[in-house]
């Protein structure tokens, strides 16, 4: 038999059970913003859950872009919706360069490029897929010192427009993940240093 003490004679819940249902709501809001929206939003972890959960993480893709980030957007020539245009200090350069690589094998294209140079790049990959890391790092950066800006695996083309987010060398690793050769072609046009293989 059901219990029907909470509901008012129009069929209606009693204004107790109302009041209980919203208590109940507010505690639960209360919990899930303390536990998880705080932490994974503000990075504010007034419990420790957020830690526990990781949800900290979360809030440092909204943090304060690292320092070497922080150098291209502060730069004078620095392209924005208010000043839209990019001053170059060289003459643009077009380039093609091709490399072959076999089954496993791995080799990377460079350019030495200053805060806000930048360039349009398409590449292929004739014969199979591979595997790769457009990089940069910073000069005299240790050896495993560099940062990422697109990986891909089992890839046989990539274009796009790159510009330099802080001085330093600049390009792709491609590793082989095929049986066969594979004969990687690249393709580059805008302000950047002479492309070079290390």
């Amino acid at each position: 038999m059901n219990d029907i003490s909470n509901i008012n004679k129009d069929g209606l819940p009693s204004t107790k059970s109302l009041i209980k249902a919203t208590i109940a709501a507010f505690v639960a809001g209360t919990v899930i913003l303390v536990t998880t929206i705080l932490p994974a939003e503000y990075g504010v972890d007034p419990t420790g859950m957020g830690k526990v959960l990781g949800l900290n993480v979360l809030s440092q893709a909204h943090a304060t872009e690292p320092e070497v980030l922080k150098e291209a957007s502060q730069a004078n020539n620095a392209v924005s919706i208010e000043n839209p245009l990019w001053k170059g200090e060289t003459e643009p350069r077009s380039d093609t360069m091709k490399i072959t690589l076999m089954p496993r094998q791995g080799a990377e294209i460079k350019s030495p490029m200053n805060t806000g140079d930048n360039f349009v790049f398409t590449w292929t990959a004739e014969g199979g897929s591979v595997y790769f890391d457009m990089h940069g790092e910073v000069p005299n950066a240790g050896k495993d010192e560099f940062t990422s800006y697109w990986i891909g695996k089992n890839q046989q083309q990539a274009s796009g427009n790159f510009t330099a987010p802080f001085k330093g060398t600049h390009g792709w690793y491609w590793q082989n993940t095929s049986d066969a050769p594979v004969t990687i072609t690249l393709n580059t046009h805008g302000f950047y240093g002479e492309l070079y293989m290390p």
